[in-house]
């Protein structure tokens, strides 16, 4: 993940990106106008030669704090362009009143869209291609990070920049360790370990719990799984296109979710969110959760005393998972892509991005930003924000498919079912690559 980027602090976690495991189709947008959205024919100059820039940023509380003092200066050092940060909706709701603002043909210029959304709004050809715009930009394209280029590139189209980067690692509670006698688990730990030590960890009597993991079927069940699918050589989707690429490691990895479940070492958290998990962990009744570096300050605010170790595996190698978002760009005329690409490509720069990981809890988009001695600083007051920084060089994200999100909920459906003890890990795939295989057959 991903909260619409609820930023460290407000809430369940950085957001309920993951809430959402269907896309909706562009196709089935409403066709009223909505008001507050730019004019689609407005070439966006004003009287006095400014070019107007309106920004969807979805953000709340500390994210929009951070992004509106950041378009405050792009404006003050940009005389000739002004960024209007005052319209949109929360990132959770963008993909809907986007679909509906192309159908109507009254968008926005540059827009907060979720990663795994992407595939689904560039279908629109009104979405501005960003290839030129990055690969000529004052960062160099290959000194972003690999998870930030991949969640951004499409049919070999850079069709978006990267607005917010992250990844998973699980965090610790040193206290419940201390109290089973264990030690605390390093780099390179198996998930025959993690299984284990979740059943250590657990004490009914007390009400603690080894791990947990969302039971509600969405994206924010779905992508804890992923790094277990490739590290067994898998993949989201097969090379053909048209099935899905986890049917020979599926069970394996639905195995280790089954191992928990049946051990009763995990807390399945019903509602979307996460938010029950994370107050049961914060409460000091889990030992380990997997989580991402948004979910820190939470954690250090409720006096938790916590270990961050990468996220363990099969093989032994690291591996593990970024869900990145994007500044998509919307075309409104010349003079305005022109102005929302220097806005997007001055917003990636590295000291414009470090301002905003620090304040609205992002890992640096690119190894320039992480160079920075205001993100070491950050680091260092931060205990286990490295972990999430160094995970970077093993992360992988989802593919930008436009049927990837039929095939989440349907993962994400076996998941949760195998949690629950209502099907096998073997039953659960079946059903699993039965709806996701439909779905890849339907042309896009």
């Amino acid at each position: 993940m991903v909260a619409a980027h609820r930023p460290p602090g407000t809430g369940p976690g950085r957001r309920t990106f993951l809430r959402r495991g269907t896309a909706l189709a562009l196709g089935a947008a409403a066709t009223a106008a909505l008001p507050g959205c730019a004019a689609g024919t407005s070439d966006g100059v004003g009287t006095d030669g400014r070019v107007t820039v309106e920004l969807w940023h979805g953000q709340t509380d500390t994210g929009r704090a951070a992004i509106e003092k950041l378009v405050a200066e792009f404006n003050r050092t940009h005389p000739g362009i002004r960024v209007d940060a005052g319209g949109g909706v929360l990132a959770d709701a963008m993909l809907q009143k986007i679909t509906a603002a192309l159908a109507a043909g009254s968008f926005p210029d540059v827009a907060y869209v979720f990663g795994s959304d992407l595939a689904s709004v560039a279908r629109s050809p009104s979405v501005v291609d960003l290839t030129e715009t990055l690969g000529s930009g004052p960062t160099p394209w290959s000194d972003f990070w690999a998870p930030a280029r991949t969640a951004v590139t499409l049919n070999g189209h850079v069709r978006a920049a990267p607005a917010l980067l992250d990844s998973l690692a699980v965090v610790c509670n040193k206290k419940l360790f201390r109290d089973a006698g264990l030690p605390l688990p390093r780099p390179g730990w198996t998930w025959e370990q993690f299984t284990d030590t979740a059943a250590r960890l657990t004490d009914r009597r007390r009400g603690v719990f080894g791990t947990g993991w969302p039971g509600v079927g969405d994206e924010d069940t779905v992508w804890r799984l992923w790094p277990m699918v490739w590290d067994l050589g898998g993949d989201v989707i097969a090379p053909d296109g048209r099935h899905i690429g986890f049917e020979d490691v599926g069970e394996k990895a639905l195995g280790t979710v089954a191992a928990l479940a049946g051990d009763r070492s995990v807390y399945v958290d019903p509602k979307p969110g996460s938010e029950q998990m994370y107050q049961v962990f914060a409460s000091g009744r889990m030992g380990m959760v997997v989580t991402g570096p948004w979910q820190l300050p939470d954690i250090r605010q409720a006096g938790v005393d916590h270990h961050v170790v990468p996220l363990p595996s099969y093989s032994g190698r690291p591996v593990t998972i970024s869900g990145p978002d994007t500044w998509t760009v919307f075309d409104n005329g010349p003079a305005r892509t022109s102005a929302a690409r220097t806005f997007v490509s001055w917003l990636t720069q590295p000291a414009q991005d470090v301002r905003w990981d620090v304040r609205a809890g992002s890992l640096p988009l690119s190894r320039s930003t992480q160079a920075l001695p205001a993100w070491h600083e950050q680091e260092a007051r931060t205990e286990g924000l490295r972990v999430f920084t160094q995970a970077l060089t093993s992360a992988r994200v989802r593919p930008v498919h436009p049927a990837y999100p039929q095939v989440s909920q349907a993962l994400g459906q076996a998941i949760a079912a195998v949690l629950i003890g209502r099907s096998t890990p073997a039953e659960a795939l079946r059903d699993c690559a039965r709806e996701a295989n439909a779905a890849l057959l339907i042309p896009r």
